[in-house]
């Protein structure tokens, strides 16, 4: 099983001469991609043709770019069972890692294997930082725990190519995008414990910290803004029918304005999650049997739970709706995520294919 070492490089320094050599002598099959350098890194790139097919375009055009051109020419190039480990040029991975990914992608082959990092004393602030608040809006967002999401040390098998450069971002936020996109298409997301490696303080780095953020954030956040769309459809017509129908009383005014006003913020937040935020191209009919369904289960218990809290505990009916609404809302993400809007990407329906073949 060929083993390929696929390096993205932007204006590397001469460790990326060195470290094509080492991966070379390790039995890896090096694809470097410049990304854009210019004529003055011309010279480093030349040195490490004795170990590694070059790719080059003009123009700078991202991280993410680049990845999508080495992995087009593997693709092109290389047998569907071919191993691909993509490796950062700056030196922060180590050889023996790299193999451990590999071995890790040998035994999962339908998965992304992830080699993450340890975040502890002597990370950069801004790394270790950055980090931490990526990784807790992802799971937040997805449902799924990711140790290290700013990893560059990934590994997949070459069957899964079409489905990577299929990810949409150029630029750092690609990466995010992977796992975004894994996520959502039900792909396995395993992880492999790799050393913290920091070459001068990271200073080697191309991450513009506030641009290339904005560019992450933005694609996770697209998971948790229909969420508060719908949150605040809701509140407020929640709000204003509460107060029109007081004169109905607590027991039933409180319940009516609350199921009035879930009917039409779930048929907002159906509609939006379908369309922006999974993406799900299956039959309405039965994605939106399986949302009624859904919505209505947590609306008895939602409702069910802010009655009491109102009723039999005397709470504020305002404060009481936050309340309901937090306490449900990682129920009612699970399941549309896992259930109503589950679908098996083209990938992983192949690759199931194939297993009974």
């Amino acid at each position: 099983m060929q083993i390929i070492a696929l390096i993205p490089a932007y204006e590397p320094t001469d460790i990326l001469i060195d470290l094509t050599r080492r991966l070379f002598d390790s039995g890896f099959t090096v694809v470097v991609v410049d990304d854009g350098s210019g004529i003055n890194y011309k010279r480093i790139f030349h040195q490490c043709r004795p170990y590694a097919q070059v790719l080059a375009y003009e123009g700078n055009q991202g991280k993410g770019h680049a990845l999508k051109t080495g992995c087009q020419y593997i693709k092109e190039h290389y047998e569907k069972k071919s191993i691909v480990v993509t490796v950062d040029s700056d030196g922060q991975h180590a050889i023996e890692d790299a193999v451990k990914v590999a071995e890790k992608v040998a035994a999962h082959p339908s998965s992304l294997i992830l080699g993450v990092r340890t975040f502890g004393e002597g990370t950069p602030l801004r790394s270790q930082l950055g980090n931490s608040i990526t990784r807790a809006v992802f799971s937040l967002s997805t449902g799924i725990r990711v140790s290290d999401t700013q990893t560059g040390l990934r590994g997949f098998c070459v069957s899964m190519i079409p489905f990577l450069v299929g990810v949409p971002g150029s630029r750092y936020e690609y990466e995010m995008n992977v796992l975004l996109q894994c996520a959502q298409q039900n792909i396995g997301i395993l992880e492999v414990p790799i050393q913290t490696i920091y070459m001068n303080g990271n200073k080697g780095s191309h991450f513009n910290t506030l641009q290339d953020s904005f560019r992450i954030y933005k694609h996770i956040l697209k998971f948790a803004a229909s969420s508060l769309l719908s949150f605040c459809i809701d509140y407020g017509v929640y709000s204003a029918l509460a107060v029109s129908m007081a004169g109905l009383g607590m027991n039933v005014g409180i319940p009516l304005a609350n199921i009035t006003a879930r009917a039409v913020s779930a048929s907002a937040n159906y509609a939006m999650n379908k369309r922006f935020v999974f993406h799900s191209s299956a039959n309405t009919l039965k994605t939106g049997a399986q949302y009624i369904l859904l919505a209505v289960s947590i609306l008895l218990g939602n409702t069910v739970l802010l009655s009491f809290l109102v009723n039999q505990w005397g709470v504020n009916p305002f404060a009481a709706k936050l309340f309901t609404e937090l306490t449900f809302f990682m129920v009612s993400w699970v399941g549309q995520r896992f259930w109503v809007f589950r679908r098996q990407s083209e990938y992983e329906c192949s690759f199931t294919k194939k297993t009974k073949d």
